[in-house]
């Protein structure tokens, strides 16, 4: 589903070139839960960047669920992330005028979905994660569990390559990140592809799977 072979990526600072990713090569299989586990400041915020076709490398080779990455405009990348990668983040990034629904379904009016077929998925993924009896409330209605579910759900919708989660209980207590780490598994169970960024060794210990960032280089 990823595989990355080389990866380099820094930024300038002045004059001089600061590295950031160092000779990464990483690959994730199908149907895999893996979790990138690092400090603050150990690259693994670039990393998911990368990985998320949020970013672009300076050198290497990048395919993700069989499309050349690192051949791909950058104009192009905006389609690439809508089409295969779900993203859940630690702040949910919800449109708080939008309701539930609403927020759910917009990435499938993107893709220029049919509202009547896009609603009809919507309800299928709300039914999945529990949340009909939230169907019209607005994110300030919900406490941060329900939140994330949202999140989560808008994420797997559109049936992505993967699920890329960053810091996904970070802004929640530990009853409801443990909730949210349970559902995890279960989608996992269910053939979803899932990488999570965390600096939790808790959370991370979740995943089927730990690679540790240390300095912008991998370790398994």
């Amino acid at each position: 589903m990823i595989a990355m072979k080389s990866i380099n990526k820094g930024y300038m600072l002045g004059e001089e070139r600061l590295p950031i990713l160092k000779d990464i090569s990483f690959s994730v299989d199908k149907g895999e839960y893996v979790a990138i586990l690092g400090p603050s400041g150990s690259g693994k915020t670039t990393f998911m960047n990368i990985v998320g076709c949020m970013d672009v490398m300076d050198s290497g080779e990048y395919y993700l669920d069989g499309m050349a990455i690192h051949e791909t405009r950058e104009d192009d990348l905006t389609e690439v992330r809508n089409l295969k990668i779900g993203f859940i983040f630690q702040n949910y990034q919800l449109i708080p005028t939008y309701n539930v629904m609403q927020n759910i379904i917009m990435p499938l009016l993107m893709r220029g979905m049919k509202h009547e077929e896009a609603e009809k998925k919507c309800i299928d993924t709300i039914k999945l994660l529990g949340l009909e009896h939230r169907i019209r409330h607005k994110p300030g209605e919900l406490s941060g569990g329900q939140k994330q579910r949202v999140s989560i759900a808008r994420a797997l919708v559109g049936n992505p390559a993967i699920l890329l989660a960053d810091e996904p209980t970070g802004a929640l207590d530990q009853a409801s990140g443990k909730d949210v780490l349970n559902l995890f598994r279960e989608l996992n169970e269910m053939g979803n592809t899932i990488v999570m960024i965390t600096h939790d060794l808790g959370v991370a210990q979740s995943a089927k799977r730990i690679v540790r960032i240390v300095d912008g280089v991998l370790v398994e």
